[in-house]
């Protein structure tokens, strides 16, 4: 079998993992009004997702280090879909809570996986698009996962959804054992040697990046249905069909991440997006209710936001080639980490009913991510370190 198909598998569970954790966002209001709780109670449920994700995955990923790499997936997607399926019978808040707690560090585990083996499956000088393909399928949930979720819970109950979610789980570990090939397993880093990633000031740059990355995406994106249903005075339809729209630019936006990685390097990608990203957000409140410009921007977001994946991604890989999966679990936790801060002060700004002014807040986080890529990328000319020279961690 091509080692595209084994992708494009990747990508599909990739897809499954970034619907179960992006879907929640796209029926918030219904969660809230099914659980008779406040639209800022029920963005806790990404709250939480997302700090479990973030501080678990690297422990997680420490501890399995010897495990080869498909039978990580195959054991870590089963129980990601038995949990899913139990969500959908949970009836409490706080064990909701708990369930999407263990829900996330399935995920983390999964998503750091698999950009592990598209990286070691993919052809010589095809890594950013292959891990940018892994990438599109996570986004690729806003287009399919996230629009159909809230169908879905518009006619049925939000619940069945993650039965749903956990039935295709299962037949995609299935899939998995019998079609993704063993790899090696990594050596298992000391936790003092993983400290020293953080003493790379060029890993830190990234971690930051990417925390500031996704805390400016949450902000918005966390509250983005009642966004469009008080200040842009939406429909449920016209919220579904904008959800669509962002979902179709967020895969585009990653698969372009991947493309022009390969084809003009991490800093030009990364910082071109990072400043259109921040732009876009800029633009957001002052459009008002014009519907052309509108979603113009929605695509323009989803197109900046979803290209800085890759980049960063493989920026990270590049510099700690020995311990990929390491650096790609901080990168996931740091990620996370941002998503849960950035739902955090969303939620604060909503409270305060400055729901309208979200994408300022984001479009700072971004201003500064700019003057991070730009610093590290004059820092990496003036000591001569570019990506093709053996970066510090490298296997001797």
């Amino acid at each position: 079998m091509s080692y595209m198909w084994k992708i494009y598998l990747l990508a599909i569970i990739s897809f499954l993992n970034g619907t179960s954790e992006y879907v929640i966002a796209g029926i918030l209001d219904r969660i809230a009004d099914a659980s008779h709780i406040s639209v800022s109670s029920a963005g806790q449920l990404i709250t939480v997702f997302s700090i479990a994700f973030g501080a678990g995955t690297p422990f997680l990923i420490a501890m399995t280090a010897r495990l080869e790499r498909k039978k990580l997936l195959v054991y870590a997607l089963t129980i990601f879909s038995i949990v899913n399926v139990l969500i959908a019978f949970l009836s409490s808040y706080e064990m909701l809570m708990t369930a999407r707690i263990l829900s996330a560090l399935c995920a983390g585990v999964i998503q750091v996986t698999l950009l592990t083996l598209a990286a070691v499956l993919a052809a010589p000088g095809k890594q950013g698009g292959a891990i940018g393909t892994v990438v599109m399928g996570n986004s690729t949930a806003l287009v399919v996962g996230v629009p159909i979720g809230r169908v879905i819970a518009s006619h049925y109950e939000w619940n069945v959804i993650f039965i749903g979610l956990g039935i295709i789980g299962l037949l995609l570990a299935v899939l998995a054992a019998f079609i993704i090939p063993r790899t090696v397993a990594e050596e298992p880093v000391p936790l003092r040697e993983q400290v020293k990633f953080f003493m790379n000031p060029r890993i830190s740059a990234y971690l930051l990046i990417t925390f500031l990355w996704l805390g400016s995406y949450s902000v918005v994106f966390t509250y983005i249905s009642p966004y469009l249903l008080d200040v842009f005075s939406m429909s449920n339809k016209e919220v579904t069909t904008a959800l669509f729209i962002f979902g179709i630019a967020s895969a585009l936006g990653s698969k372009v991440g991947g493309f022009s990685t390969d084809k003009w390097g991490s800093f030009r990608t990364l910082a071109g997006g990072t400043l259109l990203h921040a732009l876009v957000l800029l633009l957001f409140p002052i459009i008002g209710n014009v519907a052309y410009l509108f979603y113009a921007l929605l695509i323009l977001w989803a197109l900046a936001a979803w290209s800085s994946g890759t980049p960063i991604q493989l920026r990270m890989i590049t510099l700690a080639p020995a311990a990929a999966s390491i650096v790609l679990s901080l990168h996931s936790a740091f990620g996370q980490i941002g998503m849960a801060a950035g739902a955090g002060i969303g939620g604060i700004a909503v409270k305060n009913s400055l729901m309208q002014y979200l994408p300022w807040i984001g479009a700072l986080a971004l201003t500064i991510s700019v003057v991070v890529i730009v610093t590290d990328h004059v820092f990496s000319k003036r000591t001569k370190i570019t990506e093709q020279e053996e970066p510090m961690y490298a296997q001797k």
